[in-house]
Order: structure tokens, then sequence, then C-alpha cells
């Protein structure tokens, strides 16, 4: 009991030694806070009116400012005006000069235009007179010729026009001897350098290849019961079969000359194996394929690199190397068309021209006919398509379209492509024909210039390369000559396909006959 009453008393100390605590603070606090209160209010108070006193100074001083500002501005724009009063009345002083003067030149002008038009009149007046004084002299000089104007144009003209025609042919043949002169020699020493810097081996070929037998009891293994065999082969290859009375050989006829070389290869491989039937022949046939496949690439990748060029597209390399189973005029197309890739690509190097354009465009100038068997149109028509679709350069497809004439040419490779062209086919032995179309050639020549008005006769002479042709005396003069020439080989031009170039010569003699008695 008595240690909670002492716990209590504690208690209360404690709670009446806080109340205490809390006055004491308390008054104390009220006694600074009035103190502190009143010396801020004096303070403020005091700033007040600095602050009143420096805002009259500042008014002042900017009431001023604004006044001598604006004094100034005045002042300027007073100036201004001033000027531009002045500027405006110079203005009109040059203006006032200027309509003086306006107003003085038209009136000159006034003048000029009334003295020009009497003048005019008086020219028209001449003129009338003029007519009349030519009309007159007309008619008198036409009762005096007994020619009327017309006839009498007619008759200046005819003598004028023989009179140029004879200085015309005196000129082109100067001009011609001229040309010949230095053209061969330049043209010689090129052409001459080319071929005999470019050597290509031309292997002659015809539609049929001949496959030897060991002996021939091998024919009837090859026929097979019933034919079975030879119409496998046949069918597989879409090569005929001959086997005729020919010892110890078989001929293979067909016009595509890859399945041919297929064919022949398949035969001989058959011939050595030495088993024959439809199954065996199958294989063989697929064999041989592969094998003229690699062949044809082989060649196409070689000729590129015969030439130098590259960067071909590989169908275009393919396509290539069926050019060595190709054959035009009995002359190898692959071997043509690299010879016609030297040859201009040897010109166009003497001639500072794009070596690697003629040369390229050169090489793919007949890429054509390696599809001429499959594709409907001429060799050159497929050219361009073909290189179209591999992305050659327009310059390697016109210079490619341009080489028989069948489109102009866009470029000096092009002319030298087809100059190289004609080259590569014209020299001896390059090509074959047959005598059929060799004879139709010449008779051909000899109609189209006895066809031609003047001519007399016509001798086709050194195998179709040059034609000799005889005028008529009374009909054709001496200087028309040259017309006559140029007349025929137009002609031949247009109407004939011949390998190379035909030398027209056109002879006119006169001969006057008497007899003494």
């Amino acid at each position: 009991m008595f240690y909670i009453t002492e716990i209590l008393i504690r208690v209360l100390v404690g709670i009446i030694s806080i109340a205490v605590g809390l006055l004491v603070g308390y008054i104390i606090r009220k006694t600074v806070g009035e103190k502190a209160i009143g010396s801020a209010e004096q303070k403020a108070r005091n700033l007040i009116l600095d602050a009143e006193n420096k805002s009259e100074t500042i008014k002042k001083e900017i009431t001023l400012e604004a006044k001598e500002e604006a004094h100034k501005m005045r002042s300027e724009i007073e100036r201004e005006i001033r000027e531009r009063r002045a500027e405006i009345q110079r203005s009109e002083k040059r203006l006032i000069q200027k309509e003086e003067t306006v107003d003085r030149k038209i009136e000159n002008l006034e003048k000029k235009e009334e003295s020009i038009t009497n003048k005019e009149q008086s020219l028209i007046d001449k003129q009338k007179e003029l007519d009349g004084f030519i009309q007159r002299q007309l008619e008198e000089l036409e009762r005096i010729s007994g020619y009327t104007v017309e006839e009498a144009k007619a008759v200046l003209l005819s003598n004028v026009e023989k009179e140029i025609r004879v200085e015309a042919s005196l000129m082109i043949k100067d001009i011609e001897s001229k040309a010949k002169e230095e053209g061969d020699k330049k043209a010689k020493e090129i052409i001459i350098g080319a071929i005999q810097r470019c050597a290509a081996d031309h292997v002659a070929e015809s539609t049929v290849s001949v496959v030897a037998l060991p002996n021939d009891e091998m024919k009837g293994r090859i026929i097979g019961r019933e034919g079975r065999n030879i119409r496998a082969i046949e069918t597989l290859t879409g090569i005929d079969l001959i086997i005729d009375d020919t010892p110890e050989a078989v001929i293979l006829s067909g016009f595509d000359p890859v399945k041919r070389e297929i064919a022949r290869l398949a035969l001989e491989k058959l011939i050595v194996d030495g088993r024959i039937h439809p199954a065996r022949i199958e294989e063989m046939v697929e064999k041989s394929e592969k094998e003229v496949n690699s062949i044809i690439k082989e060649a196409g990748e070689q000729a590129t690199f015969e030439i130098g060029i590259h960067n071909f597209h590989p169908e275009l390399i393919k396509l290539l190397g069926r050019l060595k189973y190709r054959t035009s005029y009995g002359q190898n197309v692959l071997n043509h068309s690299i010879e016609v890739a030297h040859l201009a690509g040897l010109m166009a190097s003497e001639l500072g021209m794009d070596t690697k354009l003629a040369k390229r465009a050169g090489l793919l100038h007949d890429i054509g006919k390696a599809l001429d068997h499959e594709v409907e149109g001429t060799h050159v028509d497929i050219g361009i398509d073909v290189l179209r679709k591999y992305k050659e350069s327009e310059a390697v497809i016109n210079g490619m379209a341009a080489h028989h004439g069948d489109y102009e040419p866009k470029s000096l490779e092009a002319v030298l492509i087809a100059a190289a062209d004609a080259l590569s086919a014209a020299r001896p032995g390059a090509r074959r024909e047959t005598l059929e179309s060799y004879i139709k050639r010449l008779q051909k020549l000899e109609e189209i210039a006895t066809t031609t008005v003047g001519v007399e006769k016509a001798y086709a002479i050194q195998a179709g390369r040059e034609i000799r042709i005889i005028a008529k005396p009374d009909e054709v003069k001496d200087e028309e000559l040259v017309f006559l020439a140029r007349e025929i080989s137009k002609k031949i031009e247009s109407e004939l396909e011949y390998p190379g170039q035909i030398k027209v010569n056109v002879l006119r003699e006169m001969r006057a006959i008497d007899f003494a008695k």
C-alpha cells in the first residue's frame, strides 16, 4: 500500500513539473515574440519607404529618357521626310524629261513611218513597171528563139544535167581513185596483219557421220530382232541409221549435229561392249549425252579462254560449245566465231577502238545458230533474244545483229564485226557450197547484169568473185559507166546472197569498120 502511494505521489509531482515547465515556456515565448514582431514591422516600414523613394527616382529617369528618345525619333523622321520629298521631286523631274524625250521619238517615228509608206508605194509602182518590162522581154525572146519558157527551161536543164553528169563522173572517179589508193593500202595492212596473227583450224563437216564396224555381222545385231534395236536407237537419239551395202560401216543421218554426235558415241560404245539390246542402248545413250554435254561446256570455256574475254553467263558458254558441232557451208561455226573475234579484236586494236567489245560481239555473232534447229526465226533474231535474255550490253547485241546488214550498225565496232565475218567466210577454203547452188548463183549474177538497161553482155568470172559487163556503146557514154556500175552493184546487193564481195567491171568499146575498095 505504501509502495503504491509513493508511486502516485511521484506521478503527480511529475505532472505538476511538466505543467509548470509549459507555463514558463509559454510566457517566455510570448515576451520574445512580441519584441521580434515589433522589430520586423519597423524594418518593413523602412524598406517600403526606401522602395518608394527609389521608384520615384527611377520613374523620373525613365520619363526623361523617353522624352529624349521621342525627340530623337521625331528629328530622324522629319529628316527622312525631307530627304524623300527631295528624291520625289528629282524623280518627277526625270520623268518629265523622259516623257518629253518619248514624245519627240514618237513624232520622229511617225515621220519615218510616213516616209517608208511613200517609199513602199514607189517600189510597188516600180515593181509593176519591171514585171511588165520582163514580160515584154520574155515574149520577145520567145518570138526570136521559137521556144516557149517551159521548152527553154527543159533545154537548159538538159544541157546542165549533161554537163553535171560529166563533171560528177570525173569527180567520182577522182575521189574513188584517191580513196582506193589510201584506203586499200591501210585496209590491206590491217587485214593482212590480223589474218597473219590469227590461226584457226577448220574442219569440214556434213550432216552425216560414219561409224566403222568390226565386221558385217554387227549390222544384224544393231538391227536386232524384228528391228527393235535400231528402232530404240533412232527413238532415243532422234537420228536415222542407214544400214546398206557399205562394207563394215553404218551411216548416221540427222540435221541436228549434237544429237548426231550423241548417237555416234552411243553406237561406238555399244559395238565395243557387244551387248546390244534396248535397255543397254538406253544406258549408253544417257552416258553419251552426259559426255557430249561435258564436251560442249569445255569447248565453250576453251573458246572464251582463247580470245581472253570472260564473265559470260554459264548458259551462253554452253550455247557457244554447241557451235562445235554446227557447220555453215562446211565451215565449223565455233572455229569461225573464234576467228571473227580475233580478226575484229586485231582490227579494233589497230584502229584504236574498244578491243574487248569487238572480241565479245565477234565471238557471239553466230550464237543464234546454236538454237536455229529448235527455235523459229533467223539466227540473227534468235541471237538477239538470247543475248537480251542473258543480260548482254546493247553494244554487243547491236554488233551481233548488224553483222549481216539486217540491222543498222550503231558503232564502228559493229562494222568491224561485219567485216571480220566476211573475211573469215570469204577466204579461200573456208566454206564449201554445192555445185548446184554455185551454178544458180552465177546464173543469177549474170541475169541481174543483163537485165539492166544499157548492158549488152555479162560474164561471171573468177568463181563468181567478178562480173565483167560489156556496155552498149550507142546507149552508154564513157562518163556514164560509173553510174551503170554503181546501179548494177546495188541490184546485186539487194537481190543476191553471196559470201565476201563481187567486183563489177563495166567495159565500153566503140569499133569503126570500113573497107577500102
